[in-house]
């Protein structure tokens, strides 16, 4: 076994006893039982990211935490939902995160998984999508994240402060950040997708196709697209 590393839901209840934390239990938890992996050696601590519901959503203050008490342990998702995000505030807190990580981050990212609202993302004021599930809102923004955390100048700049012609980069930046971000993948063409962008491929037990064979045979599929692509 090469890693190994644990991936939390971050679920809370309300606080009615020991088995029943609340949100603030629930994340100061979390914060130590990632503190105390580190020390014994385990390579990751990731975290579920789901919206509108009693468990994690915004993963970002969580993994800063864990990231600022640690020394080795890599910090991540699976996944950030992209269909609620702004791309360059993402770009923002990613490279951040980075940096105070000192570059142990593994960020999962995707369309999302099933999710308690209907299309909750047009609650966050993201609408337009002309897929019932958002999927081709996510895709843009995942581009314009990517151009973002890899430097691009994706702003004008104010003439009157920085003269004519010149456009800003996201800020902090950290170089090599896409090297740590992660796709997670449902399908084969998807899979294949991702591979061209030439980002890591996550897979997991969320598999959105179903073509007769095993779960085993159609992960391998999705892999094996990743790596031809």
């Amino acid at each position: 076994m090469k890693s190994f590393g644990f991936l939390s839901f971050g679920h809370y209840g309300r606080g009615t006893g020991p088995y029943d934390p609340d949100a603030a239990r629930a994340l100061r938890e979390a914060i130590e039982i990632a503190q105390g992996a580190d020390e014994l050696g385990v390579n990751g601590a990731y975290f579920r990211v789901h919206h509108f519901a009693r468990q994690a959503a915004s993963p970002m203050p969580l993994l800063s935490a864990i990231a600022a008490t640690t020394k080795r342990i890599e910090v991540g998702t699976g996944v950030i939902d992209m269909r609620y995000e702004n791309p360059l505030y993402l770009a923002e807190e990613a490279g951040a995160l980075d940096l105070i990580a000192d570059n142990r981050i593994a960020l999962g990212i995707s369309r999302g998984s099933p999710e308690p609202a209907l299309r909750g993302y047009q609650a966050f004021g993201y609408t337009g999508s002309s897929d019932p599930r958002g999927a081709d809102l996510a895709r843009d923004k995942f581009d314009l994240f990517l151009r973002a955390i890899g430097g691009e100048r994706v702003a004008e700049a104010d003439p009157e402060q920085f003269g004519p012609g010149q456009r800003l980069r996201i800020e902090p930046h950290s170089p090599g950040l896409t090297d740590r971000i992660w796709w997670g993948s449902g399908t084969a063409a998807t899979a294949e997708w991702v591979g061209r962008l030439g980002v890591n491929l996550m897979s997991s037990t969320l598999l959105t196709e179903a073509n007769g064979g095993s779960f085993a045979e159609i992960q391998a599929a999705q892999i094996r697209a990743y790596r031809q692509a």
